[in-house]
């Protein structure tokens, strides 16, 4: 794909996943549209070899937009970086097509491992503000990872995920829509324990309280 070509893709990109923009014009203000030019300019001369000059155009789309991705990480298309300040993605890291992320999001590694080190992303995933994706592995197609989640292992596709450590929590057999890829309408697994909990109690009481009554009728025989 041409630079120009990719320019407008990354416009249509941001206008068709972000309510608040008016114009073609304000995409350039975009934090994500910046970091998104220096790293497709960091990783092609990542890919050459040239390490120092694709460190150095990456580290100035840092300087600019608060957003570090390692020139050697491969993105797909439609990567979305929604209010990105604090978002991290590590060196082999792997994001597939129309992925959305949001703010402090870290694709990152665990500093144990050699070789492949960070995570892959499959296709129309979101991950939401403050989530952590740490360790070599795979998070499956159409997922969606809560705000502030904590994820250390393998994630199914069609999977909601949350929580520290992050626990799948949904799966569905159909892909998630983008309109529906909101940070707000997830499962809440701490919620439903307690009130599954409360109902194994309530049950738990009347089955005493029928034991106990049933202990007194058989005393009142024997007098």
């Amino acid at each position: 794909m041409g630079f120009i070509s990719f320019v407008k893709e990354e416009i249509e990109i941001i206008r068709e996943r972000d309510p608040a923009i008016h114009s073609t014009l304000e995409v350039f203000l975009y934090p994500s549209f910046k970091v998104m030019m220096h790293y497709r300019v960091a990783h092609s001369l990542y890919e050459s070899g040239h390490y120092f000059l694709a460190r150095w155009i990456s580290q100035r789309g840092v300087r600019k937009t608060g957003i570090e991705i390692h020139p050697g990480a491969k993105i797909g298309k439609g990567l979305f970086i929604d209010h990105g300040n604090g978002v991290i993605i590590g060196e082999t890291a792997v994001i597939g097509d129309n992925v959305t992320l949001y703010q402090g999001v870290t694709l990152g590694g665990t500093g144990k491992e050699q070789g492949k080190r960070h995570p892959t992303i499959g296709d129309n995933v979101m991950i939401s503000a403050g989530a952590k994706i740490l360790g070599s592995f795979t998070i499956g197609e159409n997922s969606k990872i809560g705000a502030g989640s904590v994820v250390l292992s393998p994630v199914p596709p069609n999977s909601t995920v949350v929580g520290v450590p992050g626990r799948v929590v949904r799966r569905d057999n159909h892909k998630l829509p983008q309109e529906t890829m909101d940070q707000v309408h997830l499962p809440d697994p701490v919620k439903e324990d307690i009130a599954n909990l409360q109902q194994a109690n309530s049950e738990l009481i009347n089955r005493v309280l029928e034991l106990e009554a049933q202990i007194k009728k058989m005393k009142r025989k024997d007098a």
